[in-house]
């Protein structure tokens, strides 16, 4: 606990956890879809989506929050005071969790669409994971704020396997007790499929409440030594966590809420259409289930290096060092950009490969979606980082703003063309999501320019590594095709060309940036990748 970990080092953690967790979740969405069909994929997709509304309103947030308010005290040595906050923020998230849960359970079925209410089984079984996931925010915020990533990390992957096995098997039980119809497969299949959900938030937070538990004396002590400071009140707590989590609540609800939105508008503008319900569920499901699965893992890496960030910049802000807080979120930006950008480059390349291999029972649909929408990932990666580095210097409002007028423009898109040109079809979702992200990404580096007089280094950030990117790409494609020609076999092939670009992206990284040995340690798992690099004698 009380050991200082580098930028550097928690990003790296986060990120190979998040890398484990993702690939977990990748697993098992294909067989959890050959259970349910793609009627149920739509209804869990819609219980799913409303729920995150619900838990991004109650205790998505928390940590986020948690984690900058703590570690603003840390910074000053009130460990007291920041331990009163541990607890208050626990009071909260029991209240804010438990009353979104009792909404979700009784009042699932006024705000799902009317031609969703099959969705509703599963939504009540997601219900009590909002309650959970709230307290288990509040506990991975406090570790996070004293720079450990670990717990954190550790509980995402033991909360992704719970998940995995769990929504499989419940799936199929609760298919093969409860139906009968194609219809009540896909309606108990969802609800079997989203209580691996909840399986997985109460391993997690089993987790970290041992966790606590073996350094709780430790914690104490430390508290205990602390009598120089101003004991604040549970009064004062709660003002500053409700001044402090409402924005962001209200932040991250926005950035966030376009997928349920987009969600209700998609169903109720299309069925105005005409179209039937089967085909928009079908649609829909691989959409969420298949395309935005794929899209979210290079963009769960901006998120873990969002919140190794948080803390340190909350640091720096709070005691008045703005050059050190500028140097850390350039150096965010660029750890992202360094995967993001190449992550983009490959989906686009491999998009039918790796949707046909790893979701065999996907139509094409899945793979044009990633191969028009990979380019979101660079933007709504860029976004994350500035989202994050506006709230940890107390721009929440700001942050509000920006995202407030990227929904309008995302709800205007999505209107004006599934209205005018409903034949778009989960296509107009999809445009509408990146204009979302592009405008975010916009405002967000508009808005730390201006507080921060932030400067955005293009050159070696973005296209130095777009290069190298574009490098890879064409390599890569020559080396899938030309061997699926010789093999017809998509798996191997593309395992192989996935190993192939990996290396093909560092070399070419090397040379087009002039990266050194040192620059290259710096990045996560840097020393790996010199070692291979120094095999390849790229480096001697």
């Amino acid at each position: 606990m009380s050991k200082k970990n580098t930028l550097l080092r928690n990003t790296s953690v986060l990120m190979i956890a998040t890398i484990v967790s993702r690939v977990i979740g990748l697993l098992y969405r294909s067989p959890l879809g050959v259970a349910i069909g793609n009627e149920g994929l739509g209804y869990y997709s819609t219980a799913s989506n409303l729920y995150t509304i619900l838990l991004l309103i109650s205790s998505y947030s928390i940590p986020m929050a948690v984690s900058k308010i703590v570690s603003e005290r840390l910074a000053l040595k009130e460990y007291r005071n920041a331990h009163r906050v541990f607890y208050g923020a626990l009071i909260y998230a029991v209240i804010v969790g438990g009353v979104a849960a009792l909404v979700a359970f009784f009042g699932g079925k006024f705000l799902l669409p009317y031609n969703q209410q099959n969705a509703l089984l599963a939504l009540r079984v997601l219900a009590p994971t909002i309650f959970l996931s709230a307290i288990l925010g509040v506990l991975r915020g406090y570790f996070q704020a004293h720079n450990t990533m670990m717990p954190t990390s550790i509980s995402q992957i033991v909360e992704q396997i719970l998940n995995a096995i769990v929504s499989i098997g419940a799936a199929y039980l609760f298919i093969s007790m409860f139906a009968s119809t194609e219809t009540e497969r896909g309606v108990y299949g969802a609800a079997g499929g989203t209580l691996g959900t909840g399986a997985g938030v109460l391993a997690g937070l089993i987790f970290m409440l041992i966790v606590y538990g073996v350094n709780r004396k430790q914690i104490l002590r430390r508290v205990a030594k602390d009598t120089r400071h101003r004991e604040e009140s549970y009064k004062e707590i709660f003002q500053i966590l409700f001044l402090m989590v409402t924005p962001v609540i209200f932040t991250t609800f926005i950035y966030n809420c376009n997928s349920y939105v987009d969600n209700y508008l998609y169903f109720t503008i299309l069925g105005y259409h005409g179209v039937s319900k089967e085909v928009l569920n079908a649609s829909y499901g691989e959409f969420s289930n298949y395309y935005v699965t794929l899209i979210n893992v290079p963009l769960a890496m901006a998120s873990a290096s969002a919140s190794a960030m948080m803390p340190e910049l909350s640091s720096c802000h709070a005691t008045g060092n703005l050059k050190e807080a500028n140097k850390k979120i350039l150096e965010t930006i660029r750890l992202t950009m360094f995967i993001s950008i190449p992550a983009a480059v490959g989906l686009a390349v491999l998009s039918f490969p790796i949707t046909g291999v790893l979701f065999p029972s996907c139509s094409d649909l899945s793979g044009k979606l990633l191969l028009v929408g990979s380019v979101s990932v660079v933007f709504s990666a860029l976004s994350t980082i500035t989202n994050s580095a506006l709230q940890s210097i107390g721009m929440q409002k700001i942050a509000l703003r920006n995202a407030a007028i990227s929904l309008g423009v995302n709800i205007l898109a999505v209107c004006l063309i599934l209205f005018f040109f409903p034949k778009a079809g989960i296509y107009g979702v999809q445009i509408a999501c990146i204009l979302f992200s592009v405008s975010m990404c916009v405002l967000n580096n508009l808005s730390i320019r201006k507080y921060l007089r932030f400067k955005n280094e293009f050159r070696d950030t973005y296209l130095k590594p777009l290069a190298a990117s574009a490098i890879m790409g064409v390599i890569t494609w020559i080396v899938y095709y030309g061997l699926f020609v010789i093999t017809k076999r998509p798996s191997i092939c593309m395992i192989i060309a996935i190993v192939i670009a990996v290396l093909v992206y560092m070399v070419a990284y090397v040379v087009v940036t002039g990266t050194t040995e040192a620059e290259m340690k710096k990045m996560p798992m840097g020393t790996k990748l010199v070692k291979v690099l120094r095999i390849l004698h790229v480096y001697r």
